[in-house]
């Protein structure tokens, strides 16, 4: 793996999947591995399909669901997940790791804007059963709906303590039969 790229890094950038290289991206922090960007309110400073893995601890919560921005309603947690797809490789991986409902880490902090469920990840990705069978099978077109222009596989979601952790595989290019772009 050769480039993994951290959303809401701060002044220091994560790298659990031993990239040969990281970059930080966040809105406060600079340095030399950080570059500054509003992460869902601007495109990321990145080419396309240029990440192996993108991640983003203890940050997604922080991201508003919605905002009005120049006369129109901008969704900058869509517009993120939009972004780390964009600019991770095909089969790139997404790593998140948020607090989430029900427990109260969801809550505390007043800059947790972003409530995070054990099916938000349905929006961005398709989960199926151990049989095959999908889950959530609204997921995906609710998601191209609301402005999701990506697509992700769900490697993996589980629970540590009051985290939800996902690991998503960006798939490219679309599979047959994925909602249609609206």
């Amino acid at each position: 793996m050769s480039l993994a790229v951290d959303l809401g890094s701060g002044p220091n950038p994560a790298n659990p999947l031993g990239a040969e290289r990281v970059i930080g991206i966040d809105s406060q922090a600079g340095g030399e591995q950080v570059m500054n960007c509003w992460v869902g309110f601007d495109p990321l400073p990145l080419g396309d399909a240029c990440a192996d893995a993108v991640t983003a601890f203890d940050f997604l919560e922080h991201l508003p669901r919605a905002i009005w921005k120049e006369g129109l309603l901008v969704n900058p947690f869509i517009e993120a997940m939009n972004e780390a797809w964009r600019i991770l490789k095909p089969g790139g991986i997404f790593l998140a790791r948020t607090p989430a409902y029900p427990h109260p880490e969801a809550f505390q902090d007043p800059t947790h804007v972003n409530v995070i469920t054990d099916t938000t990840v349905s929006y961005f990705a398709r989960r199926v059963s151990a049989d095959g069978t999908p889950i959530d099978p609204w997921g995906p077109e609710l998601g191209r709906r609301y402005g999701f222009t990506g697509c992700f596989d769900l490697l993996y979601q589980a629970w540590d303590t009051s985290h939800l952790i996902w690991k998503l595989r960006a798939i490219k290019p679309f599979p047959p039969g994925y909602p249609a772009d609206s």
